[in-house]
């Protein structure tokens, strides 16, 4: 079993940075792939990015290439998404979410491949 909890959100203006942190407690997170979702207001949820459980392979939505870095610490349980020159349409609420299948070279993009999930975090950009 994994507990997933975020942290970091708020509001900022375009242009500005913020650091999403996903805290999880369970024996498995440092062999689980873990992913970054968001879902905005009226849209459905959609994949941010994704990394495989040692942090070799990530993965991101073409939108926020370039931009989003995500990054994990096993020995500190964490996985961060680092968010540079964000954009009013990000405003979303983030969710960390945790694969099910241990030591996947891959992290899927897909939200059904995800057995936990936290709680989310309000990330809203001003314009």
């Amino acid at each position: 079993q994994v507990q997933l909890v975020e942290s970091g959100g708020g509001l900022v203006q375009t242009g500005d940075s913020l650091r999403l942190s996903c805290a999880a407690s369970g024996s498995t997170f440092s062999s689980n792939a873990m992913a970054w979702f968001r879902q905005a207001p009226g849209k459905e949820r959609e994949f941010v990015a994704g990394i495989n459980w040692i942090g070799t392979f990530t993965s991101y939505t073409n939108s926020v290439k370039g931009r989003f870095t995500i990054s994990r610490v096993n020995a500190k349980n964490t996985v961060y998404l680092q968010m540079n020159s964000l954009r009013p349409e990000e405003t979303a609420v983030y969710y960390c979410a945790a694969d099910r299948i241990a030591y996947s070279s891959t992290a899927s993009r897909t939200e059904g491949a995800y057995d936990y999930w936290g709680q989310g975090t309000q990330v809203t950009v001003s314009s």
